[in-house]
């Protein structure tokens, strides 16, 4: 970076990007230059002064990926508020109640998202806004925000009687070790945390990623997951506009038909993905052709399967633009078996590991240097803690401690205690092991282990993993009872439509996938009973099961 302060950062690149796209929404195809989003700031921080908004007030912003959210998320920033990026997707309850636990004075969103909210419930907010034109929604009693945006064309004149140029961008002066962040993450009173981000977080992991070909100067993204979290805030937002790129915003939901598209048109140089999409393309696409039985006997040819390989990459690299220099995996484990072919046919993607208290990364790998089976190498600021007499072969906790691990959590001083020890270890409540390089090898959530009849550890997710690979299953998730393993499957209605399965065949199915299932996992993982689950598992913002609300289910 041209400067190793966070917010000097987005400063200097304004001012040298200056000519260059910036933003663009996909879907209406408005772009904006750097000029302009760098304009758009400086009216932001003349409405924020008039506002006699303080260094380190909070601001709320709730909407979809788009330019404008981009331009708010920055104008806070570079003010020296603190921003509180919250997911339009939480019920209004939960969005209400994120606004007042985190003392946000000021809230931006979508037009839809107001519409679903009560002002009443918010009382310690003094102005609502849309992010589509910036208009004022709401003002508090007493404020008077609308008769100061009548003049607010006025105003910005007024300090600029030349016009705007690079040499007026001068952002506030703050220290890397400032919160500058909160991320909520859930929505609900009784599960929600706020984590603290600093400056010096979020710092270290836009160095590393630039060291790593992530980000450059002139590189396309097409930012489709929700940048309310920072595994996609930090990849298709943060270093991005830091390095000069142009970020292309999905704003609509990304079904396979709609991203296929958008790869297409905008070749990225950077993907960022969650494994859901590699999986489905895997499962839905790749699985059924390399399974038919004149496939199975090409591919047993050498030199055959080669050539076979080849076309497989190549066809899957074009699925994704054919211009990226980098694809990574990360927000979730990866399904092993789908890893497993990417693998085989050198499909070049690499995988990252982290979480939200990090800002998120703990670990990454090349494509080059990836081992295996592993979930990436520890990030070089960054040192690591297994608690385990054996670290290298017996799975125990996973402890971070350096310049990416979280301030802590907001107005909870019991969690933070609980997750930050004396020594200033995060402990990140996954457990693996690691090897003499720092490879980190996830086996699931220390939350999630199983105890098996004879005291084995049993992890859930490697036996989900395994199973999400059979036919009809479209979700999983296994749980214990009465020392039993039980796996409750949410199958897949759309593959049983296509292949003409009807529901009276689903038990049979359930029961062959389970004896299936049971000879590729240890005789004290096999799985005793498969229940249907009627609907689709209640999941978190980050697409995984809310375990907790399975995990007692009665009379199955």
């Amino acid at each position: 970076m041209a400067d190793s302060n966070y917010i000097k950062i987005f400063e200097n690149s304004f001012k040298s990007n200056w000519e260059l796209p910036a933003m663009t929404d996909y879907i209406t195809k408005e772009e904006f230059s750097y000029e302009q989003v760098a304009q758009k700031i400086a009216h932001l921080h003349i409405l924020f002064s008039a506002l006699n908004i303080q260094r380190n007030d909070k601001i709320a912003l709730v909407g979809k990926n788009t330019p404008m959210w981009g331009i708010t998320f920055l104008a806070v920033q570079t003010y020296g508020a603190i921003i509180v990026p919250i997911l339009q997707d939480f019920h209004q309850d939960d969005i209400q109640h994120i606004i007042n636990h985190s003392d946000s004075v000021l809230l931006f969103l979508t037009d839809n998202v107001w519409e679903n909210l009560d002002e009443t419930k918010m009382p310690n907010v003094r102005g609502i806004f849309s992010i589509s034109d910036f208009r004022c929604l709401y003002q508090a009693p007493g404020e008077a925000i609308q008769k100061f945006l009548l003049k607010y064309d006025v105003a910005f004149n007024e300090k600029y009687p030349n016009g705007f140029t690079r040499d007026d961008i001068k952002y506030v002066e703050k220290d890397n070790d400032e919160l500058v962040l909160i991320s909520y993450t859930s929505g609900t009173t009784g599960y929600s945390k706020g984590v603290m981000l600093s400056g010096r977080n979020f710092l270290a992991n836009m160095e590393f990623a630039l060291k790593t070909d992530q980000a450059g100067r002139g590189y396309r993204i097409l930012s489709m997951l929700p940048l309310a979290h920072v595994y996609g805030l930090l990849g298709e937002f943060l270093v991005q506009i830091g390095a000069g790129a142009h970020v292309f915003f999905l704003n609509r939901l990304p079904s396979p038909k709609v991203l296929l598209k958008a790869f297409s048109d905008v070749k990225p140089n950077s993907i960022f993905l969650v494994p859901l999409v590699l999986e489905k393309i895997y499962k839905n696409q790749i699985l059924p052709t390399i399974s038919k039985l004149t496939m199975r006997v090409a591919l047993s040819v050498p030199g055959i399967n080669t050539k076979i390989y080849s076309e497989i990459r190549k066809k899957l690299i074009d699925t994704f633009g054919g211009n990226f220099k980098n694809l990574v995996v990360g927000g979730a484990a990866l399904n092993q078996d789908t890893a497993a072919f990417l693998d085989k046919i050198k499909f070049p993607y690499v995988i990252g590991y982290g979480m939200t208290e990090c800002a998120p990364l703990v670990a990454y790998t090349s494509y080059a240097d990836y081992v295996p089976g592993s979930a990436g190498k520890l990030l070089p600021t960054l040192e690591i803690k297994v608690l385990s007499d054996d670290p290298y072969n017996i799975p125990g906790e996973v402890l971070v401690r350096g310049d990416n691990v979280m301030l802590g959590y907001y107005k909870n001083q019991e969690a933070t205690d609980a997750a930050i020890d004396d020594e200033k270890w995060l402990h990140t409540g996954d457990m693996g092991t690691i090897d003499k390089d720092n490879n980190i090898f996830l086996k699931g959530r220390c939350k999630t282990m199983l105890l098996g009849p004879s005291g084995q550890n049993i992890y859930p997710e490697i036996i989900e993993a395994k199973l999400s690979n059979l036919p009809f299953v479209a979700e999983c998730l296994v749980i214990q009872q009465k020392n039993k393993l039980i796996a409750l499957v949410y199958p897949d209605f759309a593959a049983m439509d296509e292949g003409h399965v009807g529901t009276n065949d689903l038990d049979a199915i359930m029961e062959e996938n389970r004896l299936q299932l049971n000879k590729l996992v240890a005789s004290y993982e096999n799985i005793s009973k498969i229940v249907i689950h009627p609907k689709e598992f209640e999941k978190t913002p980050k697409k995984s099961i809310k375990r907790f609300l399975y995990e007692n289910i009665s009379n199955i």
